[in-house]
């Protein structure tokens, strides 16, 4: 799948390049943003090669990764990054965004735009997210995007010396269609 710039009401999705490892390190190197995260906090290293790796992804034929910058349309500000992950018949999505843009609903506007990307695929009939069960702003972002919690993936994760919990969310096809 070629992905093109995608644009919203207040937000500009596009391919990350490598001059982005400078605002990706502003929130990826932040304790408050990696609280909840199964990385981090980045060190300066760890942000290039992020980007490092996406730029490479953007090469690949077969692509069924596409993490992406969000920036405000109007501004031009980095905002954060989105990302979808496709598996099949099932895709993941995923967002992270600098804190001094939560609570605006860029992260519900941008993870919207990935549902959208992700149901254009005919082979896609369900998209999830999960999140850490403390992470009450993400969980508040898959509810307002129309995801329905399905559970608890129990200690399903070892990061960091201990095991993590998830919770699951979900949105099939023609749930998101008849919305």
């Amino acid at each position: 799948m070629l992905f093109t710039t995608m644009e919203t009401e207040r937000l500009i999705i596009r391919e990350f390049e490598a001059g982005d490892w400078m605002d990706v390190h502003r929130y990826a190197s932040d304790v408050r943003v990696t609280k909840y995260t199964l990385w981090g906090p980045n060190e300066e290293e760890d942000s290039k090669a992020f980007i490092q790796f996406c730029m490479e992804d953007q090469q690949k034929i077969n692509r069924d990764e596409y993490s992406l910058a969000v920036e405000n349309k109007y501004t031009g500000e980095f905002l954060g990054g989105v990302n979808i992950i496709f598996m099949g018949s099932n895709a993941e999505i995923g967002y992270c965004f600098h804190p001094d843009y939560w609570g605006k609903g860029y992260a519900s506007e941008a993870a919207s735009a990935m549902l959208k990307f992700g149901f254009e695929q005919p082979e896609v009939h369900r998209i999830y997210a999960t999140c850490r069960p403390g992470n009450v702003g993400s969980s508040k972002v898959m509810k307002r995007i129309g995801m329905t919690q399905e559970g608890v993936l129990r200690e399903h994760v070892f990061y960091n010396g201990e095991y993590h919990s998830s919770l699951l969310f979900s949105v099939l096809k023609q749930e998101y269609q008849t919305r």
